[in-house]
């Protein structure tokens, strides 16, 4: 049975597809990958996401700021992002929250963006994209906080944990908010088997996978350029950890992403 499946988290705008994103397109709907969700963390990227998904159907694009680009946000620039979002391609606020591992950007600037990302999300009424490494206490705290005072349709989510590495009480805690799980290759990778049980317990109708390529790529794949082709080898992946068959990954994380995104039955 071929596994039809959603990216819900890619980079095709990054200077590693620049010389064949259309092959890359077309190798993922080959793939079984019916659509791919291009992420926007600057102005320049979330408007070449934007383009992407006008000229190829099974794309769409997000807008959004990285943490790591905070120290260069000023408000205004808050203006020109609520204008690409009102795009109609534009699934999406983010790739925005916290990096404290990095710290490209002072943590007082990420969290400062990361708060005016919010309210736009709410304002629009679209799910944010959140990235969050080494910030959980932050990142909880702060969406604690944000999260009652804004009502969704009832059990749309809130948005969804790009990249989830926590521990089981972290997942339960984003869960509770109302916030899915994404999961990538990185699950197939040794280092992850301590993580397994974790991801067992996340209920399958929460959860959507992503390839965030160009990086993260498969463990086959490691030291390559990642793309969204490889990712039925993270559906299989989840489907062995979980002990299911791939299709009802595949089934169950494809409607879950167009539930979150709020696309088509066909994407």
């Amino acid at each position: 049975m071929e596994l039809s499946i959603i990216d819900t988290h890619a980079h095709l705008d990054m200077d590693a597809f620049d010389q064949d994103c259309e092959d890359v397109i077309s190798r993922a709907k080959a793939a079984g990958v019916e659509r791919i969700v291009t992420v926007g963390i600057d102005l320049e990227s979330s408007g070449a996401a934007i383009r992407l998904a006008e000229q190829y159907a099974g794309v769409s694009a997000t807008v959004g700021f990285h943490p790591g680009e905070a120290s260069r946000i000023k408000k205004a620039d808050m203006v020109e992002l609520e204008e690409l979002a009102a795009h109609p391609r534009v699934v999406a606020i983010g790739e925005t929250g916290l990096d404290f591992y990095r710290n490209y950007s002072p943590r007082e600037a990420q969290v400062q963006v990361f708060k005016w990302q919010l309210e736009l999300a709410a304002g629009l009424n679209l799910p944010v994209i959140i990235h969050c490494r080494d910030a959980e206490n932050k990142m909880i705290d702060l969406l604690h906080k944000w999260a009652p005072g804004h009502a969704r349709p009832e059990g749309q989510p809130y948005g969804v944990i790009h990249c989830f590495r926590g521990d089981f009480e972290t997942a339960q805690q984003y869960l509770d908010m109302g916030f899915f799980l994404s999961l990538g290759a990185y699950i197939g990778y040794p280092s992850s088997r301590k993580d397994h049980d974790t991801i067992r317990g996340i209920p399958l109708d929460k959860v959507v996978v992503e390839t965030d390529c160009p990086f993260l790529p498969p463990q086959t794949h490691r030291g390559k350029r990642n793309e969204p082709a490889y990712l039925p080898l993270t559906v299989r992946a989840l489907a062995d950890i979980r002990e299911i068959t791939p299709e009802t990954v595949a089934k169950a994380t494809t409607q879950n992403a167009c539930r979150l995104f709020r696309l088509g039955k066909h994407g």
